[in-house]
């Protein structure tokens, strides 16, 4: 036979697009359209509705960026149309190739109940199926004109990021605004045609099946007369019923869909503006869940239905019934699909205490998953808090962006640092916006990591950040696939469904150890510094907040303030977004999120000040409150009482100038540049600069990552460097040495101090920023011969290597650590802690003075300059706060984290205030003491093994207790967790990084 298959491919692509798809609506009319433009921000539905619109064409350009129109469409269905399925079609002036990216819109009746929203592969709105012809039809249309930010030249700087910015140039062009007959004979042809021409795009050329396919779909296409499609398609969609009932062969891989849509809580739009993307896709999906009896739909983010709960009652009524039906599916247990790298350990609990406990008092449901499709890379300490809070498998799809190494599984277990084992998917489709394609559908059999083992992977089915969710396309593709020869086979499922089967199939999949890095998107640890200074700032205060107002709630029954506390972790919560903690969301999104750390600053600081001030009474003896979990300076962890200081500090000249800090335990030489030289440990008798190098360098990059500004930075950054060594000015002050340099338009000032009786060098750095595409660094290069270095993570550390051995080491040329980063030798180490910053390198470096051997450079990032999605990126003044800890063992460098994260509060009271909860061992770090959240007065305490060793230690309530449970994140009780207690106190064993949450209650 010859070969013509490149022919008939070539005749399906044209027909489909220039016959058959434009006959699916054969006949329309017009709708006339008025439109009223909102001033300002959106407006209430009802005032939307009662605007008095003024009329407008298609073709007129309409919508300021970020501004709402509301049109309203009114006509008549023709007589003639008596019988037929009948829809209006309404274009916006979308663009099909951006879904979620562009205006979208909310279709009501005049009653104000939403319909379904408008999206660009959603432009439809059924009237009737069929109609009685004469019916009057009025509609009308919320419409968001949000500005294209990310367009087809991406990364392009743009002041279209913020309202205040952005201009009021209409943004759009209205487009199709009809009545119309819709010829589902025409439309289920479509998809036929489609689902087998990708099907047969895919499989082998030598394969029967796709000859076959072939064939069959020439054989429909002479059936199709180009002139009468719609009188034709019933006849060519007959010669194509035999090879789509062709069963798949038994070893098809298996595909669970779950209807889908994945939206950023904020992004390259505005929080406000994700409230209605929420509502917009809620309602389409509910219109689609009616329609469509075998589907199912899942969402995450209990933020987002909270929002539909608050703010679109209407379909929230609508919501609720599905989920009560199974249709519609909580998913995640989150309370936003939160950056699990950057969060501390306390604020990744609460993300699944908030979420979690939102889906069980909305609807009774319990989430056995955590759903992150597009989290930034995973930390090591997130398969215990996941445990902990009572789920067990996890789902992510964002390490398939990794762009050195391949990740080796699909389906496998995750072990974290603590030993905790998750059962995790990574979906092989590739993408959590699968749209059903044939591709998409043959990638995921083809990548399938696990074949041979397993069988079954997951594909997340819509269009995501607005663009709709599932589309009755897909729907209809997905019904295709479900046992067709040559493809995979697709079944909707909800997330439990698939996890069990995956679990079921696959009892001992392999291992993988340690976090989840993604080899991308490592800028994120740095862009927009004032958000991780307010998300760092706000966890603390939370953590003051709760510890304080609990001891006095126990001790003088000051009022414990349960619903501003709930309000605002949601609020901290909701900010560590994957795309707002990160930095990298338009600049309307970081103007917002600095205003409401500062206000939850004031808020929390007047909780704190009013619970100490109960618990110091009317006194003039002075009193240090210690939030820390360590005692310092005689003051108990959690307790307060006039502080001792020991020793003094002195300061004198250095012979090549520059200054001398001595408290005897350090001895800081400081030289003329205003460089640490020298950081000598009197005990060790130990120098911790490497030989010939100098601490405090602050050191500048150009940054021009090939794509995704905010999001990147390309190892070749470290190919160019500059060294700021230059000195305005360097004068003593105090204790201190303060140094004052000037680089570009930017300025730094720096003060170095050595306090009496500390073993740290602080470092206070203050940058009035004016760069833009540059990375600022703070190098330390240490005399530590170390193969490996430890990096805070959630409940514990981490360790990375140093040497870049293979690929994979390698590509870590930027990580995140929290409070702390610690390198060691045997016997003796170095810490560097901060009080805001997360990405850091470390690297290795042979010495410079002849001898052998290497040492340790730990550099810390401090500030980036993208121009992309937020052209003012970091532009301003920044504080940073930084210690030098030498001679630091991991506990040292555990307690000195905490410390400068937590400064002293001094007040004048009565007398000492004992710890509301204290422990014997410094191993044993409490991370939160607080009421229960059910009001019932119960002390909860959640603490963990923070050295990564074994450890025994006690715990000792300052009020008298009735009895003491172990219990999870949510304050539920474990029965396999029985507790050794003796009085008010118990007893415990922890393994090495152990979390425990114990739950007192008060005699």
């Amino acid at each position: 036979m010859h070969d013509d298959r490149s022919l008939v491919e070539a005749r399906l692509k044209r027909v489909l697009d220039e016959r058959i798809r434009p006959a699916v609506y054969p006949e329309s009319v017009p709708l006339e359209v008025a439109v009223w433009h909102a001033p300002g921000e959106p407006v209430p539905v009802a005032e939307g509705l009662a605007a008095e619109p003024e009329p407008i064409e298609v073709g007129a350009r309409w919508g300021a960026p970020w501004g709402t129109s509301w049109f309203r469409v009114t006509g008549t269905v023709p007589e003639a149309w008596v019988g037929r399925t009948v829809e209006a079609l309404l274009d916006l002036g979308f663009d099909e190739n951006m879904p979620g990216f562009q205006c979208e819109g909310l279709v009501y009746r005049p009653d104000g109940i939403p319909v379904k929203g408008l999206n660009p592969r959603n432009q439809w709105v059924r009237i009737g199926a069929p109609v009685v012809g004469g019916e009057e039809v009025r509609l009308h249309i919320e419409a968001a004109s949000n500005p294209v930010i990310l367009d087809y030249h991406p990364f392009l700087p743009t002041q279209l990021g913020d309202k205040e910015t952005a201009g009021s140039e209409p943004q759009y062009r209205l487009a199709r605004m009809d009545l119309a007959v819709l010829d589902e004979t025409v439309w289920e042809l479509v998809l036929d045609l489609e689902v087998l021409g990708e099907l047969m795009a895919e499989l082998p050329v030598d394969s029967a099946r796709r000859w076959e396919i072939l064939r069959a779909v020439e054989k429909a296409l002479d059936a199709v007369d180009l002139q009468d499609v719609n009188g034709t398609a019933a006849q060519a969609r007959a010669r194509l019923e035999t090879v789509l009932s062709e069963p798949a062969v038994p070893t098809a891989h298996r595909i669970s869909a779950v209807g889908h849509a994945h939206i950023d809580s904020a992004w390259l739009w505005p929080l406000r503006e994700t409230v209605r993307k929420v509502a917009r896709t809620t309602a389409n999906m509910t219109a689609l869940l009616e329609d469509e009896p075998e589907f199912v739909f899942t969402m995450s983010q209990a933020q987002q239905w909270a929002w539909v709960k608050e703010h679109r009652p209407e379909v929230w009524a609508r919501v609720k019934k599905a989920v009560a039906d199974g249709r519609f599916v909580p998913a995640g247990g989150m309370w936003v699909e939160s950056d699990t790298n950057m969060p501390g350990s306390e604020a990744m609990a609460r993300q699944f205490v908030h979420g979690k406990r939102f889906f069980l008092d909305e609807f009774g449901i319990e989430n056995d998953e955590a759903w992150l499709p597009d989290t930034f890379g995973f930390a090591a300490g997130l398969p215990q808090i996941i445990k902990a809070a009572g789920a067990k498998w996890l789902l992510t799809q964002k390490i398939s962006w990794s762009q050195t190494n391949k990740f080796p599984h699909h389906t496998f277990t995750w072990e974290g640092i603590d030993g905790t084992r998750i059962f995790t998917h990574f979906p092989p489709v590739d993408t959590y916006n699968c749209s059903m394609k044939g591709s998409e559908i043959a990638h995921a059999a083809r990548n399938f990591k696990d074949k041979g083992v397993a069988r079954h992977s997951l594909a997340p089915t819509g269009w995501g950040d607005g663009g709709g969710g599932t589309t009755r396309e897909m729907v209809a593709k997905a019904a295709r696939l479900r046992d067709l020869e040559g493809s995979a086979t697709v079944v909707w499922e909800t997330p439990a469904e698939f996890f069990a089967k995956a679990e079921a199939e696959y009892p001992n999949p392999p291992v993988w150890v340690g976090e989840l890095y993604l080899e991308l998107h490592r800028a994120t640890l740095t862009s927009q510094a004032r958000t991780k200074q307010g998300n760092r700032r706000s966890e603390h205060l939370l953590r003051e907040a709760e510890l304080w107002a609990a001891t006095a709630a126990v001790r003088t029954g000051f009022p414990y303030p349960y619903e501003e506390l709930d309000r605002f972790w949601k609020t901290v919560l909701l900010h560590q977004f994957h795309d707002i903690l990160p930095g990298s969301s338009i600049a309307w999104v970081h103007r917002e999120a600095r205003a409401t750390y500062d206000r939850l600053a004031d808020e929390l600081t007047a909780i704190i000040d009013a619970a100490q001030r109960a618990l110091a009474g009317d006194g003039s003896t002075t009193l240090v409150f210690n939030s820390a979990p360590h005692i310092r300076e005689g003051v108990p962890a959690g307790g307060a009482r006039t502080p001792v200081t020991e020793g003094r500090t002195t300061v004198s000249g250095r012979r090549d100038g520059g200054h001398v800090l001595d408290n005897g335990l350090l001895r800081v030489e400081i030289d003329a540049r205003g460089l640490v030289v020298s950081a000598y440990d009197h005990d060790a008798d130990r120098e911790t600069i490497a030989p010939g190098r100098a601490g405090n360098l602050l050191q500048l990059h150009p940054d021009f990552p090939n794509m995704w500004d905010a999001w990147d930075v390309d190892e070749f950054y470290r190919n160019t460097v500059t060294d700021l060594t230059d000195v305005d000015d360097i004068a003593l002050e105090g204790d201190g040495v303060r140094i004052t340099r000037s680089f570009g338009g930017s300025r730094i000032t720096q003060l170095l101090s050595l306090a009496p009786g500390e073993r740290r060098l602080l470092i206070d750095t203050e940058v009035d920023w004016h760069e833009t595409e540059k990375f600022l660094k703070l190098a330390f290069p240490l005399d530590v011969h170390a193969e490996r270095y430890a990096s805070e993570t959630q409940f514990g550390h981490f360790h990375r290597p140093t040497h870049t051995n293979t690929s994979w080491e390698a590509a870590k040329f930027e990580a995140c650590n929290h409070r702390f980063v610690h390198v060691e030798e045997p016997g003796w180490g170095v810490a560097i802690v901060n009080d805001s910053t997360y990405g850091h390198d470390v690297t290795r470096t042979v010495r410079t003075d002849g001898d052998r051997g290497t040492t340790t450079t730990v550099r810390v990032s401090l500030l980036r300059a993208p121009r992309f999605p937020d052209p003012e990126t970091d532009q301003g003044v920044h504080r940073f706060r930084h210690a030098l800890v030498p001679g630091a063992g991991i506990g040292d460098a555990v307690r000195e984290g905490w410390r400068i994260n937590l400064p002293e509060r001094r007040l004048t009271g009565t007398g000492e205030v004992a710890p509301l909860v204290g422990v014997d061992r410094d191993a044993v770090v409490i991370t939160a003491v607080k009421l229960a959240d059910d009001g019932s007065g119960d002390v909860v305490v959640r603490f963990h093994e923070a050295h990564g060793g074994r450890c025994r230690a006690r715990l000792t309530a300052g009020f008298e207790v009735a009895d003491v449970v172990a219990t999870d994140l949510l304050e539920r009780p474990l029965d396999d967790s029985p507790v050794e207690r003796d009085g008010n106190g118990v007893a415990v064993r922890l393994r090495p990084f152990e979390l425990v949450t114990l739950r007192f209650r008060r005699a």
